[in-house]
């Protein structure tokens, strides 16, 4: 498979959970159970193929507690709150929504000071990018915008997935577990902070189609995504997969039109290029500042996620 069509089948997939998500909402599933089924499906696909490598899960105590963190941020949180949001959102901005991740990295990267001082840049596309997203939802129109739950639940998944990069590349890396196996363990890990979630959102009465969809979501949109994106980074190196962050706002909204007969405007068309392009130039330049001591490089899925995608 050469590195291009790998590229697009990952952004495929990666990129249409949103449409899956949507799908099953709209056929009997609450946000609760879409985002247990997920991480379960998700999780018993990275354990088989982690086994199938080698690869077992890690046995330290310490480990499974850093993973209760690193699975509440990067997976059981911001799975349930883009389910909420697309209760009212629809899927192809999820996905733009989805895009903002890099640029709550770099905020809290300012914060934590691992960042160093901005460019004029990086000031610029930071300042650039959240302007897309007031662009796509025009809360001067009156139409609820930016204080509507559904669009506060998704900034506030990209928000989660960018504390869980950070959280991530300082405390699990250089664990001694292979990168899949710990994969495997944070859905692992994922799956039972989910189960709380199932009491929300009332009584799930699934049709086929949901079944389907949230099927399709756990194994082929995470599960199976997690090991793509892994073999991208061990063969290609992580700017190629991370090229691949750049085209999920785009497949999500593609789809969105297509499938959902969303509607395709011109705003949320600009909006997701404001988006994109505020998001590449916070990337110009960037160097994180050591920490101390020197921490190890970040796992291949994190470090790819905070260059340019969510989950």
């Amino acid at each position: 498979m050469t590195s291009a069509v790998r590229m697009g089948v990952l952004a495929l997939l990666w990129g249409s959970g949103f449409l899956w998500i949507k799908l099953a909402l709209d056929h009997g599933l609450t946000p609760g159970w879409i985002t247990f089924v997920r991480c379960l499906l998700g999780a018993g696909v990275l354990v088989v193929l982690a086994y199938a490598a080698g690869q077992g899960l890690p046995r330290e105590r310490g480990t499974w507690g850093r993973l209760v963190v690193a699975a509440f941020f990067c997976n059981a949180l911001p799975f349930f709150l883009f389910g909420v949001g697309e209760q009212t959102v629809d899927s192809g901005v999820a996905g733009v929504l989805n895009a903002t991740t890099p640029l709550w990295s770099l905020l809290i990267g300012l914060g934590l000071g691992t960042e160093r001082p901005l460019s004029a840049a990086r000031l610029g596309g930071l300042v650039l990018g959240f302007a897309g997203v007031l662009l796509i939802f025009a809360p001067w129109s009156g139409g609820g915008g930016l204080m509507s739950l559904g669009a506060l639940s998704l900034l506030a998944a990209s928000a989660s997935y960018a504390v869980a990069f950070a959280y991530m590349a300082r405390r699990l890396t250089g664990r001694g577990t292979a990168p899949l196996a710990l994969s495997a363990a944070q859905l692992l890990t994922a799956t039972v902070l989910s189960v709380p979630t199932l009491a929300s959102g009332g009584e799930a009465r699934p049709t086929w189609t949901g079944v389907l969809a949230v099927v399709v979501l756990g194994i082929f949109a995470t599960g199976l995504t997690f090991h793509l994106n892994y073999r991208m980074i061990a063969e290609e190196g992580p700017t190629s997969a991370a090229t691949v962050g750049y085209l999920l706002p785009v497949v999500s909204v593609t789809l969105g039109a297509l499938v959902l007969g969303e509607p395709l405007t011109v705003r949320v068309v600009a909006g997701m290029a404001v988006v994109l392009v505020g998001v590449a130039l916070t990337r110009r330049g960037s160097r994180p500042v050591p920490a101390a001591p020197a921490s190890t490089p970040p796992l291949p899925a994190a470090r790819a996620a905070s260059a340019g995608e969510g989950r």
